[in-house]
């Protein structure tokens, strides 16, 4: 047999292989289930390698895209997200000052404030917050000098229950109103100086401090309204929860009436019922 007679035979056995390959790939595509080429799972024993290479019409099967693969691993984050323990938490922390109101501004003057609270948020436009706050305020110079005491103060501490109700919650800046009520403790101090022994890093020595003299206290529930405003900070971090507030609330603390009480022998006071101020605060929720 001559060298073109062989070569015309392999051509004509070659062309007859690659037929018969690609008519028994095309039979197993259509009998059989489509396969993703990256499966972990091999196929079958019987099946065909080739259908792991085509798609239920017959053709070769196309990889995901880049776009969809994307979407994917962002719909597997969002659900990781949405399983997340601690996404309905809320906290806050602040500080500022309080003014009395015209009825109360006989007994208590200005001072300062201090709150902290934590809640959960059902959703962005509502949240309940437990709030714990302290105010400070100095007693009025005429209130003291019926008493004979040099100086005076009023803290207040409470813990209350305070919806808050975003108007606003997917803006940069954002309107809220709240409100609520708890338990309020109330404690009146009257103070004289007095000489105290101190020590530094080196040395001792004395000095003159305010010592209570006369006291009087009460427990009682109060309540409060107000609204605020938030500027959310570093939006790209935690969601962009992390904002910047401030807030103006109205006050009443449903005090007893008080008079003629005589706190720790000195001259007799009265104070009427009810605290009424106004606590401006300023500070950040997350």
């Amino acid at each position: 047999m001559s060298s073109s007679s062989w070569i015309s035979q392999m051509w004509r056995a070659l062309l007859l292989v690659c037929a018969a390959t690609l008519a028994t790939g095309s039979t197993c595509a259509q009998n059989s289930p489509s396969l993703n080429p990256f499966s972990l799972n091999p196929p079958a024993r019987g099946e065909s390698s080739s259908s792991l290479f085509m798609a239920d019409s017959g053709g070769f099967g196309a990889l995901p895209s880049a776009p969809a693969a994307a979407q994917n691993r962002s719909s597997a984050t969002n659900s990781w997200m949405d399983r997340e323990p601690f996404r309905h938490l809320a906290f806050e922390v602040g500080g500022g000052f309080n003014a009395p109101t015209n009825d109360s501004s006989p007994y208590i003057t200005w001072g300062g404030n201090f709150t902290a609270g934590a809640g959960y948020r059902f959703s962005p436009y509502l949240a309940l917050m437990a709030e714990y706050q302290i105010i400070d305020d100095k007693l009025p110079g005429a209130m003291v000098a019926k008493t004979g005491a040099r100086g005076g103060n009023a803290h207040i501490w409470s813990f209350t229950l305070d919806p808050v109700i975003d108007l606003f919650p997917k803006h940069a800046n954002d309107i809220y109103v709240t409100g609520g009520g708890g338990f309020y403790r109330k404690m009146t101090n009257f103070t004289d100086p007095a000489l105290v022994d101190w020590c530094g890093f080196y040395f001792c020595g004395i000095g003159v401090t305010d010592v209570i003299v006369g006291h009087f206290s009460s427990n009682q529930g109060g309540w409060n309204v107000g609204a605020g405003y938030t500027r959310r900070i570093a939006p790209d971090y935690d969601n962009g929860r992390i904002k910047l507030f401030g807030e103006a609330r109205y006050l009443d603390v449903l005090n007893p009436s008080v008079s003629g009480i005589t706190p720790n022998g000195l001259k007799a006071t009265s104070v009427p019922a009810d605290t009424k101020l106004v606590p401006v605060t300023l500070g950040v929720r997350f």
